[in-house]
């Protein structure tokens, strides 16, 4: 597993972590079972303090991505590499839209219209969302 980060960028270090390991995620080289690098070992590597990767694994377990488990470290869950893929998604997603001045408002009503499109609209099936 490769755990990159970008100290220029404007995400914050503990983002980037979640998103990196997100992306391991994602692309199939981390799945069920596996476990993270120790928050320690982590924090050595990309020369950050042990408790911004631990908000970063803190991240990935509020996403159900991963378990958090005291003596045990951090294991990769059974949905995370599907779940991985949408949270990414997703995130590029708000990304991109803040970035175009939408609002919070703006963002939210545009996903709730393709979930579930107004009445009177014709609807959409699933698999075109």
């Amino acid at each position: 597993m490769l755990v990159t980060i970008d100290h220029s960028s404007p995400l914050g270090l503990a983002e980037q972590i979640a998103a990196s390991v997100r992306r391991n995620m994602a692309e199939g080289r981390l799945g069920k079972g596996d476990r993270l690098p120790s928050a320690r070992a982590l924090a050595r590597t990309l020369d950050v303090n042990m408790h911004t990767v631990l908000r970063g694994y803190q991240i990935l377990k509020e996403d159900r991505l991963i378990d958090l488990r005291p003596g045990r470290g951090a294991v990769v869950t059974a949905e995370a590499a599907d779940q991985a893929m949408v949270i990414e998604a997703c995130l590029h997603f708000v990304r991109t839209a803040r970035r175009s001045g939408m609002s919070s408002r703006d963002i939210l009503s545009l996903v709730a219209d393709h979930v579930e499109p107004p009445s009177g609209s014709p609807g959409r099936p699933d698999d075109a969302v």
